[in-house]
């Protein structure tokens, strides 16, 4: 034919049953009864009392809510339903697909199509169920949604099919909570299946196993947990490239060749769904070239797994602070490091469309790429604000010593002034190559902002750069950034600048503001102004020292 269509000139179907969708949605065939058509378990014929009551199909006798005990019916021995508004995602589990189901409002019933796979592969399929009928012999499990209310009536009443042996598969409300973003298959599958519409709002389970309500999480992939074990060569210790406050970090590559980096939650760690949650819906939000990437996430039972862009020298820390790598970090490169930080954290609190709040700040978290550049991660500590100089409390105090403002340390209160002084403790520590924790010097006993402010009133502020830097720094620039360090790291966060003005200072030779003393500043001298303020009362603090 010219159009090259297809053309129906006859059709020879072997039984009734034959039929495309001859019982109608929801409506099951069978060629062993009369008449051939029967209603699906959990629903009721659409024009009863007709002489073809079966003609409009069926309707569900309890309509669905999207509540977390909504569970499946199995039916088995059964074709298939067609798959026009169908999804197959070949790498999922029957558990996966359950999950998956479970966790989309939207999705009706779930399969694995391939027998012969044991168990691997998921059909999931959103709207009606059209042209399904029974193969006693060789037939297959077709999981059916239905509402709560429905399921535990069939429990109590054992009105259950056994012609269709239907078997309950319920998920309890602690279990389903595990369900946290388990369908964002679609997401990852978007393009290929443009009709599927993924719900914006998941569930998963906190610390004290109770539901949590996750939102908007559609822009970012979901991975099975078999493709993470099959990159990390199932989490192999020769993989493990780190380990932070929310767990161990490996090396990955995935199918399509790129490499990972796999962040595994571990039993230990302080950090759990909260920090979860703020990592999947912040970082897939933002994006800026000085902030690292999230590729994608998993989660299944307890394994809470986020995938990023691999960064191949690893943290800034790993260099900073080692006497056998310090040296690779030159004049030019610290600078381009600092400036970097710098754009990443205005783009954070003023740029983005989310106003952030890192919170945790410091050199671990300074990721380097493969030309040295820098990019900020772990997110699991951020927090959304609205203004631009507003000030929230928690009674929670989380982050890392040496690196948080006094206000949040003692008072609970954080504010964009709280990452200020986080990034003042880091220009600090790159131009000096110390730490300003466990910092010592045999004449004093300042911590090291203490001795930067201790050399800069004396006009020594060159002392405080790293000898390694001898041969490649830049005075001016050296100067101006201890200067800008100290600016940042004021005990009072009205005098800290914000972090558009110490781009445009760090970028500029105008004169700068003189500094006023640091915070937590311990020299002899300065005894009569407290170095921290008393603790309030009524605030718990749990830092976490990473």
């Amino acid at each position: 034919m010219r159009n090259r269509e297809w053309m129906q000139d006859l059709t020879i179907p072997m039984d009734y049953c034959d039929n495309y969708g001859v019982c109608g949605p929801y409506g099951s065939c069978s060629t062993a009864t009369l008449p051939n058509c029967e209603c699906l378990t959990g629903f009721e014929p659409k024009n009863p009392g007709e002489l073809n009551q079966y003609s409009g199909g069926c309707r569900r006798v309890k309509a669905l809510d999207c509540g977390l005990e909504e569970g499946f019916l199995k039916f088995s021995s059964m074709k298939l339903p067609d798959t026009e508004n169908a999804l197959f995602h070949s790498s999922m589990s029957l558990w996966e697909c359950e999950l998956a189901c479970k966790g989309n409002c939207s999705c009706t019933a779930y399969a694995n199509p391939n027998i012969t796979t044991n168990g691997v592969g998921c059909l999931l399929w959103f709207g009606d169920l059209i042209d399904i009928r029974e193969y006693p012999l060789n037939g297959q499990d077709l999981y059916v949604r239905l509402a709560a209310s429905e399921l535990l009536g069939f429990v109590a009443s054992k009105r259950l099919n056994k012609k269709n042996r239907v078997l309950i598969v319920v998920i309890s409300t602690s279990s389903a909570a595990a369900l946290l973003f388990a369908v964002v298959y679609a997401c990852k599958k978007k393009k290929k299946m443009p009709h599927m519409k993924v719900k914006e709002t998941w569930y998963g389970l906190d610390k004290k196993n109770t539901s949590v309500q996750v939102e908007d999480v559609k822009e970012l992939p979901f991975f099975s947990l078999h493709e993470i074990l099959k990159a990390t060569d199932d989490f192999s210790i020769s993989n493990k490239i780190g380990e932070g406050g929310f767990g161990p970090v490996y090396k990955g590559i995935l199918e399509d060749g790129r490499e990972v980096a796999v962040k595994r939650l571990s039993e230990t760690s302080q950090q759990g769904l909260d920090e979860f949650k703020n990592e999947v819906m912040y970082v897939a939000k933002l994006q800026h070239r000085n902030l690292v990437k999230l590729y994608g996430y998993c989660i299944r039972g307890n394994e809470m797994i986020l995938i990023y862009e691999y960064m191949a020298n690893k943290s800034l820390d790993t260099f900073l602070f080692d006497e056998s790598k310090t040296s690779m970090l030159d004049w030019p490169c610290r600078f381009q490091i600092i400036h970097g930080m710098a754009r990443a954290i205005l783009y954070l609190h003023q740029d983005s469309r989310l106003q952030i709040i890192h919170r945790d700040l410091k050199a671990g978290n300074i990721l380097l790429d493969a030309d040295m550049s820098p990019k900020i991660s772990d997110f699991g500590l951020a927090r959304k604000f609205v203004g631009s100089d507003t000030f929230t409390k928690t009674k929670k105090v989380v982050g890392t010593y040496g690196y948080i403002s006094p206000e949040y340390a003692v008072h609970g209160k954080f504010s964009i002034k709280s990452d200020v002084f986080s990034f003042g403790v880091l220009v600090l520590e790159i131009v000096s190559g110390k730490k300003n924790r466990g910092f010592s010097h045999q004449d004093h006993s300042d911590n090291l902002l203490g001795h930067a402010w201790r050399l800069y009133k004396e006009n020594k502020s060159i002392e405080l750069m790293s000898a390694c830097l001898r041969d490649s720094f830049i005075l001016s620039e050296v100067l101006r950034s201890i200067h800008v360090g100290l600016l940042c790291v004021q005990h009072h966060p009205e005098d800290r600048p914000t972090m558009l003005s110490v781009i445009l200072m760090l970028i500029s030779e105008g004169v700068l503001p003189e500094p006023k003393q640091p915070a937590f500043f311990t020299g002899e001298s300065h005894r009569e102004a407290p170095s921290v303020l008393s603790v309030d009362e009524y605030m718990i603090t749990q830092v976490y020292a990473r």
